[in-house]
């Protein structure tokens, strides 16, 4: 093995040069090979291709023990379509917490509809909704064609819903973490936040101990991959709207040979760590906001002819006197966490504009129920905002001090004057959390099937340009853009929707950049 000698008083130049010659770095040259005594040199690896649409596959041969639940479904959903009937079931699958890799147990909550024989996969946020409620709503929405051909099947993702819900925050803690000030920006102000969220990674370290840190997405993405084999069937078929478009791209990164037919509709951008993806969602917040506002306005709006300062002003009056409610009452950060969960669906918004009416009359009746799954249990589903928590701050590893935290807050809230200061607070609940190991890995495989990526205008909670950035960086991302406004397109605008049951049902590609109209 050669050596490098670095005698005193050489010059610069020739060390540099010597230096570069016996680094360890890997070469950039071809590699060289000898035949017959000649040189030649071996051709460069080529890069791995795009896979084709793959085949719907065979019927499920799925091994888990599936019950009748429709009653339970429509007691949730409210009502249910004529003949539609549900079956649920239990999936067990490895825990692997860190501290016990590839040990423990974790048991997911499924559920099941439609006459089709192949499975597909419906995914949500993990701060929305449990997954097994949406994808049973999602399927009463979606065309006759996709219902039969798939059993749409659903889960609860860990921590959420039945799937050994987190429902480790005190309701104390809880409520002051989602109530909070939204226009707080001064370091005493935040202080106050921070305890409360200390004391809610503290209650959960010790209920769920070793759990914590196995509520995640990299974790979640094995439990797709166990799904696929308790079905029986070689490849997963998968719908992931918002957030879950990210444990989609994570599954396809660990399981390349698993993927099928996935749709991703609405996702955050992979490009911005977790600050730069709230800062996108507070802009996104207020874009679709601004859409709200000339909706109410077109409709003869019951807050008046502007909206918007409707709304600032009941902020700011229930920064010091919440609204009264049955059974609670609505701060000014549950005013902003009800517009956020009525933003999301464009047929809801009439409904939110009278919600935001009465609250300016000092009624908050109706802005309690639309911020209530965060904070109060629904029926056997736990609050959404334990799983939130926990799961984001796992699948992150920034951490940011508490005099950045500061400036942060008092940066957003003077740009985003309604959703600034809620989305820096979420940068905040990660300060007292363990850091993971790692973070989730980019989307970067390029031997994948096309992967058609739906954007929407004016989604609260993903930046158009943001899930835009998602298509660009899968290498068989194929974009997709819808002109409407909520959270999420498929069953929302029919363009988008008769292009994903072409893609799901006949593996016909949508056309890269399509647009459909509002």
């Amino acid at each position: 093995m050669p050596r490098c000698i670095n005698r005193a008083g050489a010059a610069l130049l020739p060390l540099l040069l010597v230096v570069a010659g016996c680094s360890a770095g890997p070469s950039q040259r071809p590699a060289v090979a000898y035949h017959d005594g000649e040189q030649q040199v071996a051709p460069a690896p080529q890069p791995p291709k795009p896979q084709p649409v793959p085949p719907l596959g065979a019927a499920a041969n799925d091994s888990l023990n599936w019950q009748d639940c429709t009653d339970q479904t429509r007691s949730e959903l409210g009502s249910l379509p004529a003949g539609m009937t549900f079956s649920c079931a239990r999936l067990l699958s490895t825990l692997d917490a860190p501290e016990a890799p590839e040990r423990g147990t974790a048991r997911n909550s499924l559920i099941r509809t439609g006459s089709g024989k192949v499975p597909l996969v419906v995914v949500g946020d993990v701060g929305g909704e449990p997954g097994t409620t949406f994808a049973a709503r999602l399927a009463t929405q979606l065309p006759p064609e996709i219902r039969n051909t798939f059993a749409i099947v659903g889960m609860d993702r860990r921590g959420t819903g039945e799937s050994e819900p987190a429902d480790c925050v005190p309701p104390q803690q809880r409520e002051q973490v989602i109530g909070f000030d939204p226009r707080a920006a001064e370091r005493s102000q935040l202080d106050q936040l921070l305890e409360s969220v200390l004391k809610a990674s503290q209650e959960c370290l010790l209920k769920l101990d070793e759990r914590l840190q196995a509520y995640d997405t990299w974790r979640t993405a094995s439990d797709l991959e166990e799904l696929r084999l308790e079905l029986g069937v070689p490849r997963l078929h998968a719908i992931g709207r918002g957030e879950a478009g990210r444990l989609l791209t994570t599954y396809a990164e660990r399981y390349p040979t698993s993927v099928g037919r996935f749709v991703i509709d609405g996702a955050p951008d992979p490009t911005r760590d977790s600050m730069g993806q709230a800062e996108y969602q507070a802009q996104a917040a207020e874009q679709t906001f601004d859409a709200f506002a000339e909706d109410c306005t077109g409709r003869g709006c019951p807050l008046g002819p502007n909206p918007r300062q409707a709304v600032t002003d009941l902020v700011e009056r229930t920064r010091t006197a919440p609204l009264p409610a049955p059974g609670t009452s609505v701060p000014a950060g549950r005013v902003i966490q009800a517009v956020l969960q009525g933003l999301g669906d464009r047929n809801g918004w009439p409904a939110l504009a009278d919600a935001l009416a009465a609250g300016t009359r000092g009624d908050g009746t109706r802005l309690a129920e639309l911020s209530a799954p965060l904070v109060s249990p629904q029926g056997v589903n736990p609050p959404w905002f334990d799983g939130d928590l926990i799961t984001s701050c796992n699948d992150t590893t920034l951490r940011v001090p508490p005099q950045r935290s500061t400036e942060i807050a008092q940066d957003w809230v003077g740009r985003f004057p309604l959703f600034g200061g809620a989305a820096a607070q979420r940068v905040v609940w990660c300060g007292s959390w363990p850091v993971p190991q790692q973070p989730l890995p980019s989307p970067r495989r390029a031997d994948l099937p096309p992967i058609p990526v739906i954007t929407t205008a004016h989604d609260p909670r993903s930046l158009a340009v943001g899930t835009d950035h998602l298509a660009d960086e899968l290498p068989t991302g194929v974009a997709m853009r819808w002109q409407g406004a909520g959270h999420g397109a498929i069953a929302r605008s029919t363009c988008v929707t008769d292009a994903v049951s072409r893609f799901l049902v006949q593996g016909v590609v949508p056309t890269e950049g399509m647009a459909c109209p509002e």
